[in-house]
C-alpha cells in the first residue's frame, strides 16, 4: 500500500474537482523536481571555480595586500597552492578528481536507473540528495582540517559521484509519471534550464569565497542540496495514484498505438502473413469499435507492468545511437564545465572570482539553447535533425571562441553565451525529451516502468563521455589550449556523425513520405 508523505499529509487538502487538484500537483512536482536537480548541478560546480586557486602562479595571482607574502618567498611561485596540488603534475591531478567523480557517476547512473524502477523514489531521491550534500561538504571540510591528501578528496569524489546519480533517473521519472506524452520539448526544454541554473548558482556561490576560505565553497552548496532532500521525504509525490489524481494519457489512442507496434513489426519482417501481426491489426480492428474484450485485455496488460532488462531497452530503435551522440556531447559540455573557468583565468588573465562569474555566462546561453531546441524539434517533429544542425553550427563557434574570446570583456561574454547555446542545445534535447520519448517508446505497448532504465542508459553513456572530457583537457592542457578545442570540436563532429541515419530517416519521412501524404 502507498504511504503518502508526511508533509503532504499535514498539508490543507486541496479541494476541488479531481482535475484541478491534478493540475495543481504537476505543477507543485514540476517545480519541485527542478529544484532538486538544481541543486545537484550546484553541488557540482564548485570544483571548477576552486581550481584555480588549487593551484595557481602566486606571483600574479594574489591582491595587492599580500605583496610582502610574494616578496618573501623568492622565486617559488606555488607557495600559495593548495598541496598536492603545488607540483607541475597538478593539472593531471585536477583531472584525476574529475575523472574519479563522473566515472563513479556513471557506473552509479546505471545502478541507479534499476533501483529507481524498483523502490519508492521518493526515499531514493531523498537519500541521494543528503549523501550528496554531506560529500560535497566534506571536500570543503579538508580546507579547515587541512588535508594534503589526494586520495582523501579521490575518495570523496568517487563516493560522491556514485550518490549523485541518484539525481537524473528520479526526476525524470517523477515527471514522466505526471506528464504525458505532447510536447515535450518545450516543456521540458525548459524545465531542464535546471542544469544550467544549478550551474550558475553554484558558480556565484563558490565564486565569493573562493579567493578567501575555499571551503566553504563547497559547504554552501552541501547544505543546500542535503536540505532540499529533507524536504523531498516530507513532500515529494512520484506518481499521481498515490494522491487519488488523475494518470495522465502516456500514448495515442490504442488503435493507434497497436497499429504502430504492428508497423514496426512489418518493417523487420518480411512475412506477410506473419500470425502475431494479424493478430495486432484484429485487435485493432476491435479496438477501433469499442470492442470491450479488446479494452479489458489492455488494462490487464498494463497492471502487469515489469521493469524492462537493459537488453530490451537497448533494443529500442535510436537508444543506441542517441546514446553514443550523447556520449561526445557531454564531453564537450563537461569539459566547459569543469574547465572554463581555469580557461577564462589563464587566457584573459581574470581573477578566480570573475572567471567564475564569466563562466556562468556559458550556461546562460545553454538555457536558451536548451529551449529553444526543445521548441524547434516539437514544432518540427525531427529530434534528431534539430541536434544534428546545431551540432554542425557549434564546431566552428567553439573554433571562433578560442581565437577570439579573450581579446575584450565584450568579445568573452557574446561568445560564451553563443557557446553553451549551441554545445548544451543538443545535450539538453537528448538528455529530457529524447529520452521520454525514447522510454516510452511506442514498442513498449505503453509500459511506463522503461522509463528509469532508458534514461539511465542514455545519461549513464554520456556520463562516461563526461568524465573522459575533463580528463583529456587536464592532460592536453599543459601543450596549449588550442589543443583542447581540438579535442571538442573532432568530439562536436562525431556527435553529429552518430546522428546522421537518424537524421536521414527524418528528412525522408518530413519531405518524403510526409509531403505525399499532405
Amino acid at each position: 500500500m502507498t504511504v503518502i508523505p508526511i508533509g503532504i499529509r499535514l498539508l490543507p487538502s486541496l479541494g476541488g474537482p479531481n482535475s484541478v487538484r491534478t493540475v495543481r500537483y504537476k505543477i507543485f512536482i514540476l517545480i519541485f523536481t527542478f529544484l532538486c536537480y538544481t541543486s545537484y548541478h550546484l553541488s557540482r560546480k564548485p570544483i571548477s571555480v576552486v581550481k584555480s586557486v588549487l593551484n595557481r602562479n602566486c606571483s600574479v595571482s594574489l591582491d595587492h595586500e599580500d605583496v610582502f607574502n610574494i616578496s618573501s618567498h623568492g622565486n617559488n611561485t606555488k607557495w600559495c597552492d593548495w598541496k598536492p596540488f603545488d607540483k607541475d603534475n597538478a593539472n593531471s591531478l585536477l583531472g584525476s578528481l574529475d575523472l574519479a567523480y563522473l566515472f563513479a557517476y556513471a557506473v552509479g547512473m546505471f545502478l541507479s536507473g534499476h533501483i529507481a524502477e524498483r523502490m519508492n523514489l521518493r526515499i531514493f531521491l531523498s537519500m541521494g540528495m543528503i549523501g550528496s550534500g554531506i560529500m560535497t561538504a566534506m571536500f570543503g571540510m579538508g580546507y579547515f582540517w587541512n588535508i594534503h591528501t589526494i586520495a582523501f578528496y579521490i575518495g570523496v569524489q568517487v563516493i560522491g559521484g556514485l550518490l549523485q546519480s541518484s539525481g537524473w533517473p528520479s526526476v525524470v521519472t517523477c515527471v514522466g509519471n505526471w506528464y504525458g506524452k505532447g510536447k515535450r520539448g518545450l516543456i521540458m526544454g525548459i524545465w531542464n534550464s535546471h542544469t544550467s541554473v544549478g550551474n550558475i548558482l553554484g558558480s556565484l556561490i563558490a565564486g565569493i569565497f573562493v579567493n578567501t576560505v575555499w571551503g566553504w565553497s563547497f559547504i554552501v552548496p552541501g547544505i543546500i542540496i542535503a536540505s532540499l532532500g529533507v524536504l523531498v521525504f516530507l513532500f515529494m509525490v512520484p506518481t499521481p495514484d498515490e494522491v487519488g489524481c488523475d494518470l495522465p494519457d502516456q500514448s495515442t489512442s490504442t488503435s493507434t498505438k497497436i497499429q504502430h507496434y504492428a508497423e514496426d513489426v512489418s518493417e523487420k519482417s518480411d512475412l506477410e502473413d506473419d500470425p502475431l501481426i494479424e493478430s495486432l491489426k484484429s485487435v485493432n480492428r476491435s479496438a477501433e469499435y469499442g470492442s470491450t474484450n479488446s479494452q479489458t485485455s489492455l488494462v490487464s496488460l498494463d497492471k502487469k507492468e515489469k521493469p524492462i532488462s537493459l537488453f530490451r531497452a537497448l533494443r529500442i530503435p535510436g537508444v543506441i545511437e542517441f546514446s553514443l551522440c550523447l556520449f561526445f556531447a557531454k564531453l564537450v559540455s563537461y569539459t566547459f564545465l569543469y574547465w572554463l573557468p581555469k580557461y577564462i583565468h589563464v587566457k584573459a588573465n581574470y581573477d578566480p572570482e570573475k572567471a567564475a562569474d564569466i563562466s556562468t555566462l556559458f550556461d546562460v546561453g545553454g538555457i536558451f539553447g536548451g529551449i529553444m531546441a526543445g521548441l524547434v524539434s516539437d514544432f518540427t517533429g525531427m529530434r534528431a535533425a534539430t541536434c544534428v544542425i546545431m551540432l554542425v553550427i557549434s564546431a566552428p563557434v567553439l573554433y571562433i571562441y578560442n581565437l577570439y574570446g579573450s581579446i575584450s570583456l565584450a568579445h568573452s561574454i557574446g561568445l560564451s553565451m553563443l557557446c553553451g547555446f549551441f554545445v548544451n542545445g543538443p545535450y539538453a534535447l537528448i538528455t529530457t525529451a529524447v529520452s521520454a520519448d525514447l522510454g516510452t517508446h511506442k514498442v513498449l505497448q505503453g509500459n511506463a516502468k522503461a522509463l528509469s532504465t532508458v534514461t539511465a542508459i542514455i545519461d549513464g553513456t554520456g556520463s562516461i563521455g563526461a568524465a573522459v572530457g575533463p580528463l583529456l583537457a587536464g592532460v592536453i592542457e599543459s601543450s596549449g589550449w588550442n589543443n583542447v578545442f581540438y579535442m571538442l570540436i573532432a568530439s562536436d563532429v562525431m556527435a553529429l556523425l552518430l546522428l546522421l541515419r537518424l537524421f536521414y530517416k527524418e528528412m525522408v519521412v518530413h519531405f518524403g513520405r510526409g509531403t505525399a501524404v499532405s
